[in-house]
């Protein structure tokens, strides 16, 4: 039996807290294979292990204060120097002959990089969702231990930050056992059950996520930094010359630097342990560094260049003024409180919507449009609407109108790149119509709106609509918009102002229409009043360009006739 104990962390660090055991009894490990996370005084790193063999018994537990030479774990069939510290040599034990010990067989490869044995269970692990999709919460499990799973036979169902999308096993067998349960917040690569009779083929690496918040950039200007000491440069020398120079900033060490560079990755990387803990040292992802190597094994050199990608990548992104979360008071003082996380699609919408309004420079413009003679025609064609499988509404007719107004009034159908200083003019009219879900709100896209009749527009959206409403929305379908349309006229109201939704550059909202006086003709008549708002980016839209492109929308819905004359 092999012990392994906690080796040396540091100058001055003896001890640490354990916050994640990354090893379980039966798993067979490998030198240099990460075991634990530990928070020390400094960071949380992850603590790599000295020996080879099958785990046996754990005699630590999370959460509990550990300290250096204390026993973590025992292991059977051991190999390796279990009183070694990672850092130090091998050089002051005295060397065995080989009558003495015959060699240790060569570390295996790490788990991702081949198949398991025959013998073992095959694990299936949550593959890729989409783009920039690295996790969601579990909505439901549809197998249990025990039952017959075969390759594209759905499993779960995830729910992302877009939608709720079913996941189809990539294997066949009988389960063995399930990992997680309803309601846990599962990663891309994390392993959701294992089944006996059959293969898998390797989960990809998730890909790197962009540099988004301001503890990133400052983790990545930090690796930078380290990375180019290192060399002996300036940070001058070391940016590329077509890039910007730094601006020089004040910054301040984020709390725990170990946990920007993410450590919740239960599987091995192809890195040696001193690249493993340069990664570290420099604030960096080892999961997320691409190699260069043979099977993907990562360098230092790997390593240095992905620090610097980061930070050229924070150097060119748009500077925004983030500010933190106002400090909630104890409302339980007052009375009693339930808290409920906020999950999917609510958090995703929370998020984006404070992205946009805190980058966007809002401005909303309001305008009536009598649309007595349009409803006469609605009703008119209605019943060919319904012969395609949808329905004649306000909507839909919106629809077209806006792709008609896109054409005279480009401005209204692009995007601004504010890093390279330039205005993105799409040449295709892709519409979002948000739908109300018992979920939250959720915008699927209707393509090439220009290029489809009214009555086809119905259908469209009818199907969509229902789709949002079942769940059954995939992420592709909300992708792509170049403009929204968002309808509360059939819940009420006579104005709003919609949020724009990033990265687009306008918003058309329509509140119920209702019977008013309008003087006509030298006398008052009742006629039908849609109210229609429209919010829209200040920093590409003038005021006076908004109120022309609303007074635009609001005479095609008084004149149909305008769609086929100027649109």
């Amino acid at each position: 039996m092999t012990e392994f104990k906690l080796p040396e962390l540091g100058e001055n660090i003896d001890q640490g807290d354990l916050v994640r055991l990354m090893i379980a009894p039966g798993a067979t490990i490998t030198e240099g294979q990460p075991v634990m996370e530990l928070e020390t005084d400094k960071a949380v790193v992850e603590v790599p292990s000295s020996v080879s063999g099958t785990v046996r018994d754990i005699r630590v537990k999370e959460g509990e204060k550990i300290k250096v030479g204390q026993v973590i774990f025992t292991v059977e069939n051991g190999t390796g120097n279990v009183a070694r510290a990672p850092s130090q040599a091998s050089a002051s034990a005295p060397p065995a002959t080989a009558a003495q010990v015959a060699p240790p067989p060569p570390p295996a490869p790490p788990a991702r990089a081949s198949a398991p044995a025959a013998a073992d269970p095959t694990e299936f692990r949550l593959p890729e969702l989409g783009e920039n999709i690295d996790q969601g919460d579990l909505v439901r499990l549809m197998i249990s231990p025990g039952a017959r799973v075969s390759e594209g036979q759905p499993v779960m169902e995830l729910e992302t930050d877009k939608a709720v999308v079913e996941v189809p096993s990539s294997v066949s067998g009988v389960v063995k056992e399930i990992r997680v349960k309803e309601g846990d917040k599962v990663k891309v690569g994390e392993v959701i059950f294992t089944l006996e009779g059959g293969a898998v083929a390797p989960p990809q690496r998730p890909k790197a996520a962009p540099v988004e918040h301001v503890s990133g950039q400052v983790a990545a200007r930090l690796a930078f930094q380290a990375a180019i000491k290192a060399e002996g440069k300036t940070e001058e020398q070391a940016l590329p010359p077509d890039q910007p120079q730094p601006i020089p900033q004040t910054f301040t060490m984020p709390v725990q630097l170990g946990k920007v560079a993410g450590t919740d990755h239960g599987e091995p990387v192809p890195a040696a342990p001193h690249v493993r803990r340069l990664a570290r040292e420099l604030g960096v992802d080892i999961h997320q560094v691409p190699g260069t190597g043979p099977g993907g094994r990562i360098s230092e050199d790997d390593v240095k260049a992905y620090s610097k990608a980061l930070l050229v990548s924070a150097v060119q992104a748009p500077r925004a003024t983030h500010f933190a979360e106002p400090v909630l008071p104890d409302f339980a003082k007052w009375g009693k409180i339930e808290r409920v996380a906020m999950r999917g699609v609510r958090r995703k919408t929370a998020e984006h919507l404070w992205e946009a309004w805190s980058t966007i420079p809002h401005v909303t413009q309001h305008d009536k449009a009598d649309i007595t003679e349009l409803e006469q025609l609605r009703a008119r064609f209605a019943p060919k609407a319904e012969e395609a499988g949808g329905k004649m509404t306000v909507t839909a007719i919106a629809l077209k109108v806006c792709a008609s107004a896109l054409k005279v009034f480009p401005q209204f159908n692009a995007s601004i790149d504010m890093g390279k200083e330039e205005i993105i003019y799409k040449q295709y009219i892709n519409i979002g119509v948000a739908v109300d879900t018992d979920r939250g709100l959720l915008v699927p896209v209707i393509r090439d709106v220009d290029k489809k009749n009214i009555v086809e527009l119905a259908a469209e959206l009818t199907q969509l609509s229902q789709k949002a409403r079942d769940k059954k929305l995939t992420p592709a379908e909300m992708e792509g918009g170049s403009f929204t349309i968002t309808n509360l006229g059939g819940i009420g109201g006579t104005g709003f102002s919609p949020i724009v939704n990033h990265p687009e550059v306008a918003i058309l909202g329509l509140s119920r229409s209702s019977i008013e006086p309008v003087w006509m003709n030298g006398k008052f008549e009742a006629r039908r009043v849609l109210p229609v708002s429209l919010s829209y980016d200040h920093r590409l839209i003038d005021g006076a360009d908004a109120a022309r492109f609303l007074r635009w929308i609001a005479e095609a819905f008084e004149q149909p006739f305008l769609l086929s004359v100027q649109g």
